[in-house]
């Protein structure tokens, strides 16, 4: 069965479910009202063949729930459709999902990581190139280590971020 959605005024709503009231509600008139239009003598109309790019969820839920979703969607600054999408998503295809205040901490770390890795390959290059004393070669060799320990701080605390995030989306809380 198909849908359609329109966007009214509040006013308009409120009279028009006042008429509605007495005539067994809103989509009953709205019904008789769109059989009457179509009974007019317009041609007959093919039906149109659409082709569906993806589908829609219709969800209705608990006031109580509704509220739960609210507040847990806005916790993560996700609108609740955009949430239960995430949900959806995560349980078929078990891949993190990333809101966007989450997708730009892992924007930032990845740059961080980049920026590592140039000053590692500038390192290496130099060692390779270069005829150095004994203290200096210490000194470059120190700092690869420095670089080696940030890079491994970073992909822990990314490998912690990915881990809770599969674990906020998973099944049971």
């Amino acid at each position: 069965m198909d849908r359609i959605t329109l966007r009214l005024p509040p006013d308009l709503v409120r009279r028009f479910d006042a008429a509605a009231a007495g005539q067994g509600g809103r989509s009953r008139l709205l019904r008789r009202l769109m059989e009457g239009a179509a009974q007019a003598s317009l041609p007959m109309a093919e039906p149109a063949r659409v082709k569906a790019s993806s589908g829609k969820l219709a969800l209705r839920l608990a006031e109580a729930d509704l509220a739960l979703l609210e507040a847990e969607a806005g916790a993560l600054g996700l609108t609740r459709t955009q949430w239960a999408v995430a949900l959806i998503r995560r349980r078929l295809h078990g891949r993190p999902q990333l809101g966007r205040p989450e997708a730009i901490a892992f924007i930032a770390v990845q740059r961080e990581l980049r920026r590592i890795g140039v000053n590692i390959n500038q390192i290496a290059r130099a060692l390779n190139t270069a005829v150095m004393e004994g203290s200096v070669l210490d000194l470059e060799m120190a700092q690869l280590g420095a670089f080696q320990a940030e890079i491994r701080d970073h992909l822990g605390g990314l490998r912690q971020a990915f881990e809770g995030n599969l674990a906020y989306w998973a099944a049971e809380p």
